[in-house]
């Protein structure tokens, strides 16, 4: 035969039937009887094992449709939130399918698999930005922000390593990239395959297209639903309207965020006018970790948190000490710390990234910075949550920072907190409160033991046997391990709430302790803890309180009508978190002198 005189067979091929596949590969340049190099050799090879083994061909033919349409219509139709993952929401009609039915066959062939594929890439990228916005809500009570949010995966990663240690960290970060890649390449080849199949068929293509269609219309005019969701579904297209308005806001907002920062109530007031009824008290401004409303009202929580709140206020009050409790609505919900800080502080109301940046570089007056401004005040910082540079010290007017290698502790981590806060407490009474000093101390300290994942928990120890912190060695060693805790939901309640009594009791015993005629303790919640804790629903009230000695002290607050104690009332006012500077400035004899920028 003419081919064999063009081309003998390889005496390497011992099979008869492989004679055919050696002479193409052959002409592709591959060596005889090697694995396909080339697209055409790899098609002509896959035929040759279709045609060898035509059930298993078939089957897997069958399966890979089957998953390419489950896995786009599942994306197509995938909420963005954790309480919505029902059977009910992936049998709808989505819209953008029948859609894409319409548009794709009519393409040729090449443009076809260009469009399918950047649709099927979008649809991936969509559906890890659901899954961004499940995380965001669960943890934070929001949407994820697209253009102010990706620094705070950063954040969460660094959150991990401190919590469960930098290898679980960087294995969960490399898979977390692997899988958004696999995510993103499979959904654009399923995408292409089903364009494919539409078109080899277009007479039928076209048929279920308009049948669908003609159902998705009219399913969306008579408002037909299945379990109280619309069977017509365009939950893609309304996803990429809302995400672009957000867009669209967010750039708005910092321009208008910018300009209100730049004006300030009391910028222009002279320093012997901020803050003259204080003079003379050490002032101490404190921010417990997630300390929330769900603390003292939730019923898991609230009969130990109450509990502790009543034994302090009775323990405060034999030591001569008042107090006066409230709410504040905080900017942030279940993170982001950092947020309620700066909006607690700065009086603005600073709930994005893109705020907080641009009030750490403005001269707005932080409450603290306040103190600084008179020259009547030495102020310091107590942070055991920063293990980095911290520039942000400059803002609140803070003219000495003890971080967490600043205060001389050697003894284990509990989880994201760097030492208990009891230890922090006795630091900064070493370091600062107890000295013999000129002046007066005005202190902002951020106590971080009631941090999630809330364990393992320290335990109170004797205030003299505290030494460098060795002696937490056991106490952490004997308690939860987070992984046994940061799934659960029950039990990250019950270990919530005993984290809360925790923070709450060793600031009490502090200030009984060390507390003085001229100590006025300002403590308060930060945010709420996330919704697995504090519910779906839950509010963004933070408590917040006033303990002084000096009667005088508090008579200067009796008109915001705040509860008696520790344990605020569940109907005692309730405030935004912004409005408290110039409520606590102007209660203590502040005068306003406006700047405006």
């Amino acid at each position: 035969m003419p081919v064999f005189t063009r081309s003998r067979p390889s005496p390497d091929l011992k099979e008869p039937e492989d004679a055919a596949a050696g002479v193409r590969e052959a002409e592709e340049g591959a060596e005889p009887g090697a694995a396909p190099r080339t697209l055409r050799a790899r098609v002509a090879h896959w035929r040759a094992w279709r045609s060898r083994y035509p059930r298993a061909a078939r089957g897997l033919w069958w399966t890979a449709t089957v998953l390419s349409a489950v896995l786009v219509l599942g994306a197509l139709l995938l909420p963005n939130r954790l309480d919505a993952l029902q059977f009910n929401r992936f049998t709808r009609l989505p819209g953008e399918a029948i859609l894409g039915a319409a548009v794709l066959p009519a393409l040729p062939r090449r443009p076809r698999m260009a469009v399918a594929a950047l649709a099927g890439a979008s649809l991936g990228a969509l559906t890890v930005l659901n899954v961004l916005d499940m995380g965001f809500v669960e943890y934070l009570g929001r949407d994820f922000n697209l253009v102010l949010d990706w620094i705070l995966l950063d954040d969460a990663q660094s959150y991990v390593a401190d919590s469960m240690g930098g290898t679980t960290a960087f294995a969960a970060t490399v898979g977390v990239f692997l899988l958004v890649a696999l995510l993103v390449t499979v959904t654009a080849l399923a995408t292409v395959r089903l364009a494919g199949l539409l078109a080899r068929d277009t007479r039928r293509a076209t048929r279920a297209t308009l049948i669908s269609g003609t159902a998705w219309i009219t399913c969306s005019i008579v408002g037909l639903q299945n379990a109280g969701v619309p069977v017509a579904s365009y939950r893609v297209a309304d996803t990429v309207v809302n995400e672009a308005r957000q867009v669209r806001t967010t750039l708005k907002d910092e321009a208008a965020f910018a300009k209100e920062a730049r004006t300030d109530t009391f910028g222009a007031t002279p320093p012997a006018q901020l803050v003259p009824d204080l003079r003379g008290k050490d002032v101490i401004f404190t921010f417990i970790e997630s300390y929330g409303r769900s603390a003292i009202e939730d019923p898991v929580m609230a009969p130990g948190v109450g509990e502790t709140l009543e034994t302090g206020t009775r323990a405060l009050a034999q030591a001569g000490f008042q107090a006066r409790s409230g709410w504040l609505t905080s900017a942030t919900f279940g993170g982001s710390s950092w947020l309620g800080h700066s909006t607690a502080m700065s009086g603005l109301w600073v709930d994005t990234q893109q705020r907080y940046r641009t009030v750490m570089a403005s001269d707005h007056l932080s409450l603290t910075k306040a103190f600084r401004k008179t020259g009547a005040w030495d102020t310091v910082g107590i942070m055991p949550g920063v293990q980095k540079r911290w520039p942000e010290a400059e803002y609140y007017g803070l003219d000495n920072v003890y971080d967490a290698f600043e205060m001389g502790y050697r003894g284990p981590k509990f989880s994201w907190s760097t030492m208990p806060d009891q230890y922090a407490l006795e630091a900064f009474q070493r370091l600062e409160h107890g000295r013999e000093r000129d002046r007066p101390l005005m202190a902002e300290i951020i106590l971080t033991s009631s941090h999630q994942p809330w364990a393992p928990i320290p335990t109170m120890v004797g205030w003299d046997e505290l030494g460098d912190g060795s002696v937490f060695e056991g106490i952490e060693k004997a308690g939860k391990d987070a992984s046994a805790v940061i799934d659960d939901s029950a039990a990250s309640r019950e270990e919530y709430g005993r984290s809360i009594q925790y923070s709450v009791t060793a600031l009490t015993q502090w200030l009984e302790r060390y507390g003085t005629d001229d100590t006025v303790l300002v403590f308060l919640g930060d945010h709420q803890p996330i919704a697995r804790v504090s519910g779906n629903d839950a509010s963004r009230d933070v408590p917040v309180s006033v303990v002084a000695k000096d009667p005088k002290v508090l008579d200067k607050i009796a008109g915001w009508k705040w509860t008696e104690g520790l344990k605020p009332a569940h109907d005692a006012p309730v405030w935004k978190m912004s409005s408290f500077r110039d409520r606590f400035l102007l209660a203590y004899g502040s005068t306003p002198h406006p700047s405006e920028g």
